[in-house]
C-alpha cells in the first residue's frame, strides 16, 4: 500500500471522476486507475463504482474513507513537521443553494482565508438533494440549505441553524407594490413571476403559498442570486428567505427591496449541515467556525 494510492481514491472522491482526479493529480488516467485497483486487490474490497458517469466512492470505500482521510492528514502533518513547504493545499468544498451568499458566506470564506492561509475554498451551487447525497458521499465538506419547519433531518448528517427568517417578496425597488406594507398572495398572481426551479426549498414554498393558481406568467431559474438579479432587471417579482436579501447588494444599491407575505407565518432557516464522523479536518472545522461566528454577528 502506497500513500498516493490513497490520495487517487480521495481525489476520486472529492472530484467525481477518473478523468477529473488525473487533471488535478497531473497524473495519466490508466495509471490512476491501475493504482486504486491494484489497492482495491490488495484490500480485498471494491473502493470505486466505475460508471459511464463517471466515479463514485463505493459502500464499502464509504466505510474505509475517514481510515484514509486520518492516515493522509497524519502524513500530512509529518510533512509540516519536517519542515517540507510543498505539501499540497487543502481544500474545503461547500455545496450551497445560493442562499445568503453574498451575506455571509463570502464574508466567512474571506475570514478563513485570512485566518488559514494556502487553503482553498471550492463553492459549488446546486440543489439541496444534491447537496445531501454529496456530503453522504464525502464528496462534500459543508452544506448550506434552507430548510421549512417541520421538514425531517437527514440521516448521517448534522445540522446547525445558521440563521432564522420568512419568505418575502422581492421586488424591484420601483415596482408599484413597494408602496404597499405588505403584499397578498391576489396581488402576487397577477405579477411576473420568477419562481425557483423544482429541487429549491423556494419551488416547493411556492406552490405551497399558491396552491393550483400559480402567477400566469412564470419565469423560472436556479438559486436565490440569479432569481435577485431577474428581480432587478424588471423580469418580474420572487419569493425568497428574507436573510437571502436584506444586506445582498443589489438591495444595498437599491435596486430590490422586500416587503411581508400578508397572512404568512411561514419560518425558514439557513442550516450548515456536514457528515456525521468523529473525526473532522482542521480547516473544515475553521471554516464551520467561521461560518457560525458571521451568522451570530448578522443576527446581532
Amino acid at each position: 500500500m502506497r500513500i498516493e494510492q490513497l490520495e487517487y481514491v480521495a481525489a476520486v472522491t472529492q472530484h467525481g471522476s477518473l478523468r477529473r482526479a488525473s487533471e488535478r493529480l497531473h497524473v495519466s488516467q490508466p495509471a490512476l486507475s491501475e493504482a486504486v485497483s491494484k489497492l482495491e486487490r490488495e484490500l480485498g474490497v471494491t473502493l470505486l463504482d466505475r460508471r459511464r458517469s463517471g466515479a463514485r466512492i463505493s459502500r464499502q470505500g464509504q466505510d474505509l474513507l475517514q481510515n484514509m482521510v486520518e492516515v493522509l492528514e497524519a502524513v500530512d502533518r509529518l510533512k509540516q513537521a519536517a519542515g517540507d513547504q510543498h505539501t499540497a493545499s487543502l481544500t474545503v468544498r461547500v455545496g450551497t443553494v445560493n442562499a445568503a451568499t453574498s451575506t455571509l458566506l463570502v464574508p466567512a470564506a474571506r475570514s478563513f482565508q485570512d485566518s488559514v492561509p494556502g487553503t482553498t475554498v471550492e463553492i459549488l451551487n446546486i440543489q439541496q438533494a444534491e447537496i445531501h447525497q454529496a456530503l453522504i458521499e464525502g464528496s462534500l465538506d459543508l452544506g448550506l440549505v434552507n430548510v421549512l419547519a417541520g421538514d425531517e433531518p437527514i440521516l448521517h448528517l448534522v445540522g446547525t441553524d445558521l440563521l432564522h427568517g420568512r419568505p418575502v417578496v422581492v421586488l424591484p425597488a420601483d415596482h408599484a407594490l413597494a408602496a404597499h406594507d405588505e403584499v397578498t398572495i391576489e396581488q402576487l398572481r397577477e405579477q411576473r413571476f420568477v419562481a425557483m426551479r423544482a429541487g429549491y426549498l423556494m419551488h416547493r414554498f411556492a406552490h405551497r403559498l399558491f396552491g393550483a393558481s400559480m402567477p400566469r406568467v412564470t419565469h423560472t431559474t436556479d438559486g436565490a442570486e440569479m432569481g435577485k438579479l431577474m428581480v432587478s432587471e424588471g423580469l418580474g417579482v420572487s419569493v425568497l428567505p428574507d436573510y437571502s436579501v436584506i444586506g445582498d447588494p443589489l438591495e444595498r444599491a437599491g435596486l430590490i427591496t422586500t416587503r411581508p407575505i400578508a397572512g404568512d407565518r411561514t419560518r425558514v432557516t439557513l442550516v450548515l449541515l456536514q457528515r456525521q464522523t468523529d473525526h473532522v479536518p482542521a480547516a473544515v472545522r475553521e471554516l464551520h467556525a467561521s461560518l457560525v461566528a458571521h451568522a451570530r454577528t448578522a443576527v446581532a
